[in-house]
């Protein structure tokens, strides 16, 4: 039995470890073994070409695309079916783990071996197996950048500076060597320790902002932080956090780590990493939000702060909003 239906492939050219960047050629020929004939493989090199190809496919019909690549070639695809203006809700899209902390691949339940995972996508495909997800929208209330959009995590402080150390084209080849050495998540903590690093060593890095937190409309926090991270459900293990919620329950979170110090800032992140933070959250400074319509992240000052939207950076001024735009259907194992 075959879907009938066309599989469009975007994959970008060096996400992932060393051995990632050679799933790509295997792709469409794996997919041949299980009898699908009709599939098309884009490569490129960009995530800004990925969304820009994914808006042209999704514009002509497509409505079954996998992203091969990480965290940002998904949110890029997620991006491009936005621009498109379509319908969303017949839209299947896949995750294709060719990359770095593919988080939402893991919690879909696709394995990292491509053989396996081709077998998991087709047999998902053809029992249409899929499972709703929240689109998270980012805009920043002053400046001429434009909205940006996700379905992982984001954040503020420490994990709002991450991407300043993991993305760009020239990092990608290193932290193809980083994932290959470390795993998927090799990238990720260097980035931050990295982020950390600058932090102790060099003092005009060390955020002095007065933040306000404001939940559907209403103040809820006020003060300094080492770090806020925005998640739309359960991401696993690796970000603990939201446990049980469905990716698609209509609502995210914020949790925010409290400035105590430096010198208590690795404990708090080895906390946080392991989960334990969330048995002694005041010991560590760690609170939690529910969001069921906005969020508003104010620094206390006009300069220009970094949000991170699943990988990619937004530069934000006087206050980052965030809220839920729309819904896709993601292809799951289960």
């Amino acid at each position: 039995m075959t879907t009938n239906r066309r599989i469009d492939v975007i994959a970008t050219s060096i996400s992932g470890s060393v051995s990632d960047w050679r799933k790509v050629d295997r792709i469409v020929p794996l997919f041949r073994q299980h009898g699908e004939e009709n599939v098309r493989l884009a490569v490129l090199d960009s995530h800004r070409e990925a969304r820009a190809k994914t808006c042209e496919l999704a514009r002509a019909g497509s409505t079954l695309i996998i992203s091969a690549g990480g965290s940002g070639t998904f949110n890029s695809v997620v991006e491009g079916c936005l621009d498109a203006g379509v319908d969303l809700r017949p839209l299947r899209l896949g995750f294709l783990r060719k990359g770095s902390a593919d988080l939402i691949g893991k919690v879909l339940g696709m394995p990292d071996n491509i053989e396996e995972a081709v077998a998991v996508f087709v047999d998902s495909i053809r029992q249409d197996r899929i499972t709703p997800c929240d689109i998270l929208q980012a805009t920043s209330e002053l400046g001429q950048v434009p909205p940006r959009h996700f379905v992982g995590y984001g954040g503020a402080e420490i994990f709002g500076e991450i991407p300043h150390f993991t993305e760009n084209r020239f990092i990608k080849y290193y932290k193809g060597i980083l994932s290959q050495l470390f795993g998927d998540l090799g990238p990720f903590f260097v980035g931050s320790n990295l982020v950390i690093l600058r932090r102790l060593l060099a003092p005009r890095y060390r955020s002095r902002r007065d933040w306000t937190v404001a939940v559907d409309g209403q103040t809820v926090a006020r003060g300094l932080f080492q770090s806020m991270i925005i998640v739309n459900g359960d991401l696993g293990p690796n970000l603990p956090f939201a446990k049980g919620v469905p990716l698609g329950s209509g609502d995210f979170y914020l949790f925010a780590i409290r400035n105590l110090g430096l010198a208590r800032l690795p404990g708090q992140l080895r906390a946080a990493w392991n989960a334990s933070i969330l048995q002694d959250p005041a010991r560590w400074g760690f609170e939690s939000f529910r969001v069921t319509q906005s969020l508003v992240l104010r620094p206390g000052n006009d300069e220009v702060f970094p949000i991170n939207t699943d990988g990619s950076t937004l530069e934000c001024r006087r206050s980052a909003h965030f809220r839920i735009v729309g819904q896709l259907n993601l292809l799951t194992r289960s």
